[in-house]
């Protein structure tokens, strides 16, 4: 904790903005660790690989769209000083009320949570109670999620994706000279994506699921549109390709809802989907955490595309 704080604040003083992106990734970085050491290993998974990866990329092609250090304020900063300290004062007022960490008798304790507990085993049937409740149980707000992710995807695509450089076939931004991180990347491709599929089908018995295994596959594309250059990148994944994930991944999603409709239970209730209850649990939630890697594969990625698309072409003896 002490790390972070410290982290927090050299973040808040520096104004290299270069400096601050990489002890923003430290940050999340650290904050994953804690989180394991919590026993929150998927929530841990998730900062791991959205804070400490897609996000400090994403933070690295703003950088070269504008500049590296932030300008001086013209203003005073007293009264945002004031502001913060007041309000972390009302925010620490509010948590002395809060029941310790880990005390039995909490609230959450005494309500939805111990029937998560006892019955997930019986009516889902997956060792990993938080991809149960995420999809299942709360399969509502898993949906709200995903649609929140698309609609920001979108917003992207509609705000600056028409401003993407069109390339005109000599200027490719890649490192062909750079013949040991070609090589390192080329050996590192398929183990990410491995390990990106391992993360979306061993999450119903493990830390994992559709979130993570997204950003896994987006990371995969994205280190290899950074070494081999994005146009290279765009003819393995075309732009066209990446559109339908992100729209296919919610359809299927809601797909998944409607279909238990037609078997005339309620929307998300997949215990209709195969030959006994807990069968068509397994199945609807391997399809629905499908739905929600492909949407985040595809928004992290187009994401990347649009940023870099507007990065001025950068020669190889310049990298």
């Amino acid at each position: 904790m002490l790390f972070l704080g410290l982290t927090a604040f050299a973040i808040l003083r520096l104004r290299a903005l270069f400096a601050v992106v990489m002890l923003s990734s430290v940050y999340s970085l650290v904050s994953a660790a804690l989180l394991v050491h919590l026993d929150a290993v998927d929530v841990a998974f998730t900062e791991a690989a959205v804070g400490a990866g897609i996000s400090t990329v994403l933070m690295l092609a703003t950088l070269a769209l504008t500049t590296r250090h932030e300008k001086e304020p013209t203003h005073t900063s007293l009264l945002p000083l004031v502001v913060v300290f007041l309000t972390g004062i009302a925010l620490v007022y509010g948590t002395l009320d809060m029941p310790r960490f880990g005390d039995p008798s909490a609230p959450i304790h005494h309500h939805v949570a111990p029937k998560y507990i006892n019955d997930t085993g019986s009516e889902i049937g997956m060792p990993n109670i938080v991809t149960a409740i995420l999809a299942s149980y709360r399969g509502f707000d898993t949906l709200g999620e995903v649609t929140v992710i698309f609609t920001a995807g979108i917003g992207v695509l509609l705000l600056i994706g028409a401003f993407i450089r069109e390339p005109d076939g000599n200027t490719i931004q890649t490192m062909e000279h750079h013949l040991v991180l070609r090589l390192v990347t080329k050996l590192l491709i398929g183990p990410i994506l491995l390990f990106a599929l391992y993360v979306q089908f061993h999450g119903d018995y493990g830390p994992g699921g559709g979130f993570q295994a997204g950003v896994i596959f987006a990371a995969a594309f994205i280190i290899y549109a950074l070494v081999f250059g994005l146009e290279t990148a765009r003819r393995v994944v075309p732009g066209r390709v990446i559109r339908i994930m992100l729209a296919a991944g919610v359809l299927l999603y809601g797909g998944v809802g409607v279909i238990s409709l037609f078997f005339g239970q309620n929307y998300l209730n997949y215990s209709v989907l195969g030959s006994t209850a807990v069968a068509g649990q397994h199945l609807g939630i391997l399809l629905v955490e499908f739905g929600v890697g492909m949407t985040v594969a595809a928004v992290m990625v187009s994401t990347y595309y649009v940023f870099s698309g507007q990065i001025p072409p950068i020669s190889d003896e310049e990298w």
